[in-house]
């Protein structure tokens, strides 16, 4: 569908007003460092140690624990079988800069790699309330999604602090974003302001303004090489109560059904409607050409057998098993816990969850109530 878009986004603590991807972002990853700050608190972020020098168990001189090095020591990452066994991950290092840490806090190096976890995993938690609880949406009615290099190594612990009870990680989640980019619709957004009391305006003004940014946008997607005849729009409106300082966007529909459509928003949004006038602020014209030639191809079904083998990991007292995603097919299911390494991501399947593999080689992550 189409990408869920803000005109009130940020880009650190600058607020940026022109369309972008609505998302929320922290300092959690892995490369987040983990500390002690003065008062003996375990810290994890904002401040990374980046791609260079990386994680401590990356072999560049990074010395700073970090949520790559306590998944490293807890045995979820396999130290021969990152990015599909083409480099080899230091964990005689790791343990080295979880130490200190350790015995700051007077706990075991796994206790401390524990708790870098828990604490990175609750700062994801928060965004995750961010975006789904404080605008009014229940996130146990959704399917949480995980992709980049390390993002199946958590999701079923944030899907269990939620209350979720299903999760995704996509095919190719290591370089998903990647994958995106290359499979989007070229488009264009246009906005222009038009500030005015709805019923002050006629339509035919702001359907000629909405012409006018059609007719750019179209120009530059034909200038890309984009067929004119290719070319699809999409009208909105920013529109908010006079006296307010808040817009909601709504699909353009004539003034009357689009007042409307906001003050049944507003109040589905806020719990309440406003006896005042509602006012437009900008119009918006998103252009898309057509979609590129782009499959990813299905997964043929097996008979089930892959290799295995069996890992201790810390805090699960019975063997892990750890399987290749390249070898699971069509329809295969597996009961947590289990790891499954491949090139560019790695999906720890908790306790209590169940995986099931799709078509196209998404797995499909369930819990299991019983």
């Amino acid at each position: 569908g189409e990408p869920g878009l803000t005109s009130s986004g940020k880009i650190g603590r600058y607020p940026i007003s022109v369309p972008m991807v609505d998302m929320h972002t922290i300092g959690a990853g892995g490369g987040s460092i983990a500390s002690i700050d003065a008062g003996g608190m375990l810290l994890v972020g904002p401040e990374s140690a980046g791609a260079n020098p990386g994680p401590a168990c990356y072999g560049q001189g990074g010395v700073q624990a970090t949520v790559t090095d306590a998944n490293l020591v807890l045995g979820r990452l396999r130290p021969d079988a990152f990015l599909g066994g083409e480099m080899q991950l230091d964990l005689e290092a790791s343990c080295n800069a979880i130490k200190p840490l350790a015995e700051t806090m007077c706990c075991s190096l796994e206790e401390a790699a524990m708790g870098i976890i828990q604490v990175a995993d609750e700062h994801m938690v928060q965004a995750l309330r961010v975006i789904s609880v404080q605008r009014g949406e229940d996130p146990q009615q959704y399917t949480l999604a995980s992709f980049g290099g390390a993002g199946g190594l958590h999701v079923c612990s944030l899907a269990d602090a939620l209350g979720m009870k299903r999760a995704l990680a996509p095919v190719h989640a290591g370089v998903l974003s990647a994958l995106g980019m290359l499979a989007a619709k070229p488009g264009r957004q246009f906005s222009h302001s038009m500030i005015a009391l709805l019923d002050e305006i006629d339509d035919a003004a702001i359907e000629a303004s909405f012409t006018e940014l059609i007719k750019k946008g179209s120009e530059e997607l034909v200038r890309e090489g984009i067929d004119n005849s290719q070319i699809s729009s999409s009208l909105s409106v920013d529109l908010r109560y006079r006296g307010q300082s808040y817009t909601l966007n709504l699909e353009w529909q004539g003034r009357e059904e689009t007042a409307e459509a906001f003050e049944q928003l507003h109040e589905h949004r806020y719990g309440h409607r406003l006896d005042s006038a509602v006012e437009l602020v900008n119009i918006r014209a998103a252009l898309h050409g057509i979609e590129l030639a782009f499959e990813l191809g299905e997964v043929e079904p097996g008979n089930g057998t892959i290799d295995t083998e069996f890992a201790e990991l810390h805090g699960v007292d019975q063997k892990v098993a750890i399987v290749q995603r390249s070898q699971l097919t069509q329809g295969q299911k597996l009961t947590g816990p289990i790891l499954v390494t491949e090139k560019v991501s790695t999906l720890w399947v908790a306790p209590n969850w169940n995986a099931t593999v799709d078509s196209w080689g998404n797995i499909l992550l369930e819990k299991n109530t019983k």
